[in-house]
C-alpha cells in the first residue's frame, strides 16, 4: 500500500487526476478487501464456537464469550463509515458462510471434545445446515441491536442452544 500512496502522491502532483482516481480506487478496494478478511475470521470464530456446542450439547462461559465477541466485532467491523450501510448485507452471508464453514468444521475438531475427533470424523457428525441457519439468526442481531445492547441479546439468544439453560443456571 505504500507504494500506491507515493503513486498517488506523484500523480496529483502531476496533475494526473484520472491517475490518481484509479489508485484511490485500488485503495478503497484494499481497505475493503481486509475488512472483509477481519470480519471473515470473527465468522470462522463463531462457526467453531457453534459447532462444538452442537456436537457436545453445552456451552461454557468461555465459548458464550467468544461468540458474543465475535458478533460485535462483526458488527463493528460490518457497519460502513457511513454508519447508514453494510460492508455485508443480511441477505448475502450465504457464501460467506458456506466457505467459512469448510474451514471451521476442520478447525473445530482440535477443540471439540479436546480433540477426540479428527477432521476426518468431525464433518460427519456436524449438521452444516444446521449451523448456518444458527449463525444466520446471530449475523442477524447485529443488524437489529448496537454493540451496547448486543451483549444481553446474544447471551438471551444464546440459552436457545443446546445447554444454554443449564449454563444460564449455572449447571454445566
Amino acid at each position: 500500500m505504500t507504494q500506491e500512496l507515493i503513486d498517488l502522491r506523484t500523480c496529483i502532483q502531476e496533475g494526473r487526476y484520472a491517475d490518481a482516481l484509479v489508485i484511490i480506487d485500488e485503495l478503497e478496494g484494499i481497505s475493503q478487501q481486509a475488512i472483509l478478511r477481519n470480519i471473515e475470521a470473527y465468522l470462522r470464530i463463531l462457526l467453531i464456537h457453534l459447532i462444538k456446542n452442537q456436537v457436545e450439547q453445552r456451552l461454557t462461559n468461555s465459548w458464550v464469550a467468544s461468540v458474543r465477541n465475535s458478533l460485535i466485532e462483526i458488527k463493528k467491523l460490518n457497519l460502513k463509515d457511513n454508519k447508514k450501510s453494510y460492508y455485508i448485507n443480511l441477505n448475502e452471508w450465504d457464501t460467506y458462510l458456506e466457505d467459512e464453514i469448510e474451514v471451521a468444521v476442520p478447525d473445530a475438531s482440535v477443540e471439540v471434545l479436546n480433540g477426540i475427533y479428527n477432521e476426518f470424523q468431525l464433518p460427519e457428525m456436524v449438521d452444516r445446515n444446521q449451523i448456518i441457519q444458527t449463525a444466520l439468526k446471530f449475523l442477524a442481531l447485529t443488524y437489529s441491536y448496537s454493540v451496547k445492547e448486543l451483549p444481553a441479546v446474544v447471551a438471551e439468544t444464546l440459552t436457545q442452544l443446546s445447554g444454554g439453560e443449564d449454563w444460564k443456571a449455572g449447571r454445566r
